[in-house]
This record gives structure tokens, C-alpha cells and sequence, in this order.
């Protein structure tokens, strides 16, 4: 009786999962799986990157220019400039083009996304709708993909930074940047710059990004928030974190003319009293710009835009579906001609039950006889 006892509360005894802890350090007693960091890596290498830019701003603030310049190209060859009365009655036009690069067998395809004729029209407020509807039209096509049968092959065209210029000229934001980014910093990352730096002193400079990120406080407007270093970070990288956080919003300057300085040919622009290096951190915040874009954060903007914005949409369409469809079913059961017609079947099922019951009534009563 004592050992059946002890038999059933052996039974009763909850079982814990044991976790031990084994580090192999020679090569001899390695597993294996310490190569799946190269697996991935050749996985990614041979599928490749995809990466999105869009350009915000005024015409002539050199934004085409500074794109030129980020990726020593030349897109937009055979532009035409568009005369002010044409200007007067155009509308935003959306502009994608991709560009195929590699460096050290490494693909990134690179989709930039433009947006002539902003601010140009004299209802500049008009300008936004197009912008945002593109943006939404492209997290639209992903969830449609993302939900669809076949998702080995989905092509992302969201976009995963916008770039947006503002004018040198002004003092702070306009009433349309700061309508425009209102209406677009729940939607993608933004980067606010300040174009043409060059037309400004240093101590302009500073006044000047002191008043764009008041003016971005004031209204609530958030832009791309840089991640926190982990403490295992080495200590330059995170003074150079700590750099690009300062440089924000950043001047910038862009140019499309190579010229020959000490024997080096650098991009620059030629002026009466002096040249000014595009790449020159003591000129201009170009070369943060481009490190921060390309060599540092380029990943995190994909994260944001999967993890936060893409979300948030994907949730609203989710939610819209729910209450459409819980709208439509109490419509649906009260509807007069639906219940007339349900208890019309419910009359010929029982007729031909009736008729069945005849039939059988009749066949049975011939057998007899």
C-alpha cells in the first residue's frame, strides 16, 4: 500500500525542464553550429538588399544634386527644367528610379523616389496628397502580398527614409513643411536637412538648426529617432553615434562638378573666393549625411519601417476589415427580403417532406396488398 502511495505521488510530482549550459572552445569538440552567422551571411549576400529613398522639398534647393553626389551618379540626365508659369498650375508628380549597385559583392538595389512640382502650384497644400498616397499605396501592395498564397518573392517598395529639404532662406519651418511633416512622420522615417548650407555663415548655420528643431518640438512632429548604443560598443563608434545625433537636422551640400585639389579629384563647388568640398565635415554635414544613410543606420530604417510603420498600418487595415464585417452581419440577419426568403424554403422543405412522406405511405400500402 506504502510503495503504490509513493508510486502515485511520483506520478503527481511536477517535471522541470533541466537547462545546462556547454561552451566548446577547441575546434576538436565544436558541434557545428557555430557557422550558421556565415550561412546567414552568404544567404543574404546572394539574395541581396533593397533600399528606398524619398526626396521632399522645393524645387531648386539641390535636391537632385545632393542625390547625385551621395551616389557619385548622375540620374537625372535629361531633366527639364520647367519654366514659373508652368509651375504655377502643376501638380506633384511621383518619380522612381532604380540603381543597381555593388560594392565588394555586395548588391543593394536602390529605388529613388522623387517628387517634382512640391510646393510649386499656389495651393502648395496640395502637394502633400499625392506623396502620402504613394507611400500608403505602397504598404498597401506589401499587405496585399504578405497575404496572398505565394509569399517567397515579395517585392518591398516601401518606403524606408524620406529625405526633406528646407529652405536655407526662411526662418525655421514653413507652414508647409510643417503641414507636410504632420501628415508624414507616422508614415516613414524622416530626416530633415538643410539645403544649400553653403549660402550660410557658421553661426547661421547653428541659429538655423536650433529654430528647425524648435519648430520641430513645438508641433509634435517626430522625426527619425537614432537607436542607443549597446554598452559592448567599441568607444569611437559611439562618439561618432553621438556626432550624427548632434549634426540634426543636417546642412548639406551637394555638387555634380569633380574638381582636381592637391592632386585629388573631389567633388566641390568653385567659387570667386574659395572652393568648397562637398566632403569636408568642416564645410558641411554632407559626409554624416552619408555615413549615417549608407554605412551605419541603412538596416535600422528597414527595422523601423517593418516593426513600427508597417505595423501600424497593417494594424488599421486589420481593424477596418473587423468592424466592416461585424457591421455588415446584423444588416444582413435583419434584412426583411433575406428572412421572407429563408421562411419561403423552410415551406417547399416542408411540402416536398410531405410529399416524400406521401410517396412512402403509397408504396407500402401496394406491397401489402
Amino acid at each position: 500500500m506504502k510503495d503504490d502511495v509513493e508510486n502515485q505521488q511520483e506520478t503527481r510530482r511536477p517535471r522541470r525542464k533541466l537547462t545546462q549550459q556547454i561552451v566548446y572552445k577547441g575546434k576538436e569538440e565544436c558541434i557545428g553550429f557555430a557557422t550558421l552567422p556565415d550561412q546567414i551571411h552568404r544567404k543574404v549576400i546572394k539574395k541581396g538588399f533593397h533600399f528606398t529613398i524619398m526626396v521632399v522639398g522645393e524645387s531648386g534647393l539641390g535636391k537632385s544634386t545632393l542625390i547625385n553626389s551621395l551616389f557619385m551618379t548622375d540620374l537625372y540626365q535629361d531633366r527639364k527644367i520647367v519654366g514659373v508659369e508652368d509651375r504655377l498650375d502643376s501638380t506633384v508628380s511621383i518619380h522612381a528610379q532604380n540603381l543597381d549597385i555593388e560594392e565588394s559583392g555586395v548588391k543593394l538595389r536602390l529605388t529613388i523616389i522623387d517628387t517634382p512640382g512640391f510646393s510649386d502650384s499656389l495651393h502648395g497644400k496640395d502637394s502633400i496628397d499625392p506623396i502620402e498616397e504613394y507611400i500608403d499605396q505602397q504598404f498597401h501592395q506589401y499587405f496585399q502580398a504578405e497575404s496572398g498564397l505565394n509569399r517567397k518573392n515579395i517585392q518591398d517598395s516601401r518606403v524606408h527614409c524620406l529625405l526633406y529639404f528646407v529652405s536655407p532662406y526662411g526662418h525655421g519651418l514653413k507652414p508647409l513643411d510643417v503641414e507636410c511633416l504632420k501628415r508624414l512622420h507616422h508614415k516613414v522615417n524622416i530626416i530633415p536637412l538643410i539645403a544649400k548650407s553653403d549660402t550660410l555663415t557658421k553661426s547661421e548655420i547653428t541659429r538655423h538648426k536650433a529654430k528647425v528643431l524648435q519648430d520641430i518640438k513645438d508641433h509634435g512632429i517626430k522625426a527619425y529617432d537614432f537607436p542607443e548604443c549597446d554598452p559592448d560598443e567599441s568607444a569611437d563608434f559611439k562618439r561618432q553615434d553621438a556626432e550624427l545625433k548632434a549634426a540634426i537636422p543636417f546642412a548639406v551640400i551637394g555638387s555634380n562638378a569633380v574638381t582636381e585639389i592637391a592632386g585629388k579629384r573631389i567633388r566641390a563647388r568653385v567659387y570667386p573666393w574659395g572652393v568648397i568640398e562637398v566632403e569636408n565635415e568642416k564645410h558641411s554635414d554632407f559626409s554624416k549625411l552619408k555615413r549615417m544613410l549608407i554605412g551605419t543606420h541603412l538596416q535600422d530604417l528597414k527595422d523601423v519601417t517593418e516593426e513600427y510603420h508597417y505595423e501600424n498600418y497593417r494594424a488599421q487595415c486589420i481593424q477596418t476589415a473587423n468592424n466592416n464585417n461585424s457591421i455588415e452581419k446584423p444588416q444582413l440577419n435583419k434584412g426583411s427580403n433575406v428572412e421572407q426568403l429563408l421562411n419561403e424554403k423552410d415551406e417547399e422543405i416542408k411540402k416536398m417532406q410531405a410529399m416524400l412522406e406521401a410517396m412512402q405511405r403509397q408504396m407500402t400500402a401496394s406491397v401489402v396488398l
